[in-house]
C-alpha cells in the first residue's frame, strides 16, 4: 500500500495573509484499545484477540486565516470531534503539531503556551452536560477570568454583567443555577463561559444541534455578532449542511478520520469534487428537491479498528477503480483555492 502524507494547508483560504491565526501540521489522534482480564485470559488460552491503534484523525493538515469561519463536515465517528478538541488543547496528539500565530503552542515557554490556549475556547453541543450543576452562572462564567488574573474578585460582578448582556442574557439571573434555564439560554451561558477568558478562536462542536430549530437560527446570528464585533475565528463542526452553507466561509469535509476535500463554501456547495462530498450534499435536503426520494449513501461507514486500504472511501464509492483499494490518494490542489483527495482528479 502506497500512503502519501498532504502538505500543511496554507494556500487555500483567500481570507489568509502572511500569516495564518492557526496551523494544524499533520495532526494524528491514535486510541488504543487495551485487553481486559477476560480478553487477556482469553489470549493465553489460545483465543485470537488482540490490542488495536483506533486512527480516530489521520495526518490532518489545516491553516484558518483570522476571522475565517471554517465548517467541518462529515458522518458520526469520522473525527470530527477529537481533532475539534485538539484543536482546543483538550486532547492531545498522537504526532503532529498546533501552531498559534506561526509558534508551536507544544515548545512554548509555560506562560506563553497558557495564553496561546486561553486564546481557543470550545463551546460544546450539551450545555447540560458541560455547564456544572452545583454552580451559579456568576461563577460559571467569571471564576476563569479571576482564577487567570483578567479580573479580581471585586471586578468580577460587573465583568460577568457585561459579558452576559454581550450574549443575551439578563445580568440579574446570574445568580441562578444552569437547571433554571432553558436549552437556548444554557448554549449562551456556555458562549459567555468560552467569552470570559478573551479568546480569538472559538472551536464549536455541534453547538446548535440539541437546539429548536428557532433557537438554532437565534444561537447562529450571536455567533455571527460575536465574530463581527469582537473579530471572533471558529472552527464549526456540525453535521447539518445547511448551517454550515450560511455560517462557514470555508468548509473542510473528513472520513473516517481523513480529510477528503476543502474549499470555499459556496464553490464545495455548487460544484463538489470528492465522491463522498457529493453523496453527502445530493442527499440533503432542499426545497427544490422536495419532489426527489432520497437515498442514503450506500453501505456503513468502515470500522476505525480496521479501515480499508488505500481510499477509505473506495468500498461505499460508485466510481471505485483498482487503484483506490491499495494507493491512499493524497490532498492536492485540484483549483485555486480548492483541494481533493481523489484518484478521479488524475484522469480529468
Amino acid at each position: 500500500m502506497t500512503v502519501t502524507t498532504s502538505p500543511l494547508m496554507v494556500e487555500p483560504s483567500p481570507m489568509l495573509g502572511s500569516e495564518p491565526m492557526l496551523e494544524l501540521s499533520h495532526l494524528t489522534k491514535r486510541f488504543s484499545t487495551k485487553l481486559d482480564f477476560a480478553e487477556r485470559l482469553a489470549k493465553r488460552l489460545g483465543a485470537k484477540v488482540q490490542e488495536y491503534d483506533i486512527h480516530a484523525v489521520d495526518d490532518v493538515s489545516l491553516a484558518i486565516a483570522p476571522g475565517e469561519v471554517v465548517g467541518l463536515v462529515g458522518e458520526s465517528g469520522c473525527g470530527k470531534t477529537t481533532l475539534g478538541r485538539m484543536v482546543a488543547g483538550i486532547t492531545s496528539p498522537s504526532s503532529g503539531e498546533l501552531l498559534y500565530r506561526g509558534r508551536p503552542i507544544a515548545t512554548l515557554p509555560p506562560d506563553e503556551a497558557k495564553q496561546a490556549k486561553l486564546k481557543i475556547q470550545m463551546v460544546f453541543q450539551d450545555p447540560m452536560a458541560s455547564l456544572n450543576p452545583r454552580l451559579r452562572v456568576s461563577e460559571i462564567i467569571g471564576e476563569a477570568p479571576r482564577v487567570h488574573g483578567l479580573v479580581s474578585r471585586s471586578e468580577q460582578a460587573d465583568y460577568v454583567a457585561a459579558i452576559m448582556r454581550k450574549v443575551g442574557l439578563d445580568p440579574t439571573f446570574a445568580a441562578r443555577f444552569p437547571h433554571q434555564f432553558s436549552g437556548g439560554q444554557r448554549q449562551r451561558i456556555g458562549i459567555a463561559r468560552a467569552l470570559a477568558v478573551q479568546p480569538e478562536f472559538l472551536v464549536c462542536d455541534e453547538s446548535v444541534a440539541a437546539l429548536d430549530v428557532s433557537i438554532q437560527a437565534q444561537i447562529i446570528n450571536l455567533f455571527m455578532e460575536l465574530r463581527r464585533d469582537l473579530g471572533l475565528t471558529y472552527l464549526f463542526i456540525s453535521h447539518d449542511l445547511g448551517v454550515v452553507e450560511h455560517i462557514a466561509d470555508r468548509t473542510v469535509i473528513m472520513y473516517l478520520g481523513r480529510v477528503v476535500e476543502i474549499a470555499p463554501t459556496e464553490e464545495l456547495f455548487a460544484r463538489p469534487n470528492h465522491p463522498y462530498s457529493r453523496a453527502l450534499l445530493e442527499e440533503a435536503p432542499r426545497v427544490d428537491t422536495r419532489k426527489r426520494t432520497f437515498a442514503p449513501i450506500k453501505g456503513e461507514i468502515p470500522s476505525p479498528l480496521h479501515p480499508p486500504t488505500g481510499c477509505a472511501f473506495h468500498p461505499r464509492c460508485p466510481n471505485v477503480m483498482p487503484r483506490c483499494k491499495v494507493e491512499r490518494p493524497a490532498l492536492r490542489k485540484v483549483a485555486s483555492g480548492r483541494l481533493s483527495a481523489c484518484h478521479l482528479n488524475d484522469i480529468q
